[in-house]
């Protein structure tokens, strides 16, 4: 397809800085699948009797790393000039070795050194130095730490900032309260550059109240990429390379998720990655697996949904893989128009902002407003 069918304009100020207090309180758009003109305006804490008794939440538990380093590239020879570097940790290789992104990457050379900090806590981290090892054909660069494992990450905790994207990032600095509202409740398992912004919306008052419904919530991992905030360059879909992440579904979960489908409950994915992933874990019948592997699954309209029945979701960057997503999940001249109202109807987009739920061949459980 092409992919200027998934552009639209968005007034800067729709872009939220800082997130819903509390998080619950956020907005939510109700959008039904072949349904373009009937939306429904409610708040996150309304989602126990939007759902059915029955229903499960699908939620990702990956967690942050503090990922966004500032540093100085080492003088090459004594006396010559040092050079400011910024980056971006993206994927651990192994105990001492990440890559990055870098800006500006074109300041460094193979065997250069960057010097992330002078300080730290631990008595014996001076400072933190990293040799250039490798440089991809796109820039991204491989760092050799000097220090290794738990010293390593420790060292990346303290002089880290959370890894915020950049229509936040460049509009505001990072600060205290970011790491706190970049992570969701749920955040066990460290290994994302990026939060899964659905899930920043759950408080432990929201989760309690969907237990109470009789809707159960279930987790699983993927470790979230930078490719999630990167717009389709290409001219049509397929020539577009979705950046492989990597995911995890346990044995356990898959059998709980079937045995909802089985007893007539709906899986309501929390999040494109949860999406992403548990589409990548089920069968052509929708039978769920276990699964640990990298997933690239690229979904835009056309593709036909095996598990999932419904998503909670924020609204997306234009031409961006998830706004391709939610436009095949709901129909894009659906999502075109939902998106339509909640501009003017004045929701906050992006990573900070409000949310909708999506729900395919399925009226929500009210069409009636309901109170706070």
């Amino acid at each position: 397809m092409r992919t200027e069918l998934f552009d639209f304009d968005l007034p800067e100020d729709r872009i939220a800085l800082r997130p819903a207090s509390p998080r619950d309180a956020a907005r939510l758009l109700v959008v039904r699948s072949g349904d373009p003109h009937a939306f429904d305006d409610h708040i996150v804490r309304e989602l126990p009797v939007l759902l059915r008794a029955g229903d499960a939440l699908v939620v990702n538990d990956t967690k942050v790393l503090a990922a966004s380093l500032h540093g100085r590239r080492l003088a090459r020879d004594e006396g010559g000039p040092e050079a400011a570097i910024a980056a971006t940790l993206t994927k651990r290789i192994d105990g001492s070795r990440w890559t990055a992104l870098v800006r500006p990457a074109k300041r460094l050379a193979v065997g250069d050194v960057v010097r992330f900090g002078t300080e730290g806590r631990v008595c014996f981290l001076g400072q933190l130095d990293a040799t250039v090892e490798a440089k991809g054909a796109g820039g991204e660069i491989t760092f050799a730490f000097a220090f290794h494992g738990p010293i390593l990450d420790q060292a990346i905790a303290e002089r880290g900032e959370m890894p915020l994207p950049p229509y936040i990032a460049g509009r505001r600095g990072v600060d205290a309260a970011d790491s706190a509202d970049y992570q969701t409740i749920f955040a066990r398992d460290e290994g994302s550059v990026a939060a899964p912004t659905a899930g920043l919306h759950f408080t432990e008052a929201l989760v309690t109240a969907l237990q109470a419904r009789g809707i159960a919530l279930h987790k699983v991992t993927l470790h979230v990429g930078p490719g999630t905030f990167l717009p389709v360059k290409a001219d049509n879909t397929e020539g577009h390379h979705m950046h492989a992440e990597w995911g995890s579904v346990t044995a356990e979960t898959a059998a709980a998720l079937n045995a909802v489908r089985r007893a007539g409950g709906r899986i309501v994915a929390v999040g494109s990655t949860s999406l992403r992933l548990i589409e990548s874990a089920a069968a052509e019948d929708g039978n769920l697996g276990a699964f640990s592997a990298e997933t690239a699954l690229f979904i835009t309209p056309g593709y036909r949904f095996r598990a999932v029945e419904g998503m909670l979701t924020n609204f997306h960057l234009p031409r961006s893989t998830l706004f391709m997503l939610v436009s095949a999940f709901c129909g894009l001249d659906t999502m075109q128009r939902a998106y339509e109202h909640a501009i003017e109807a004045g929701y906050r987009f992006y990573s900070y902002g409000d949310a909708c739920l999506l729900l395919r061949g399925a009226q929500p459980a009210s069409r009636r407003p309901i109170c706070a």
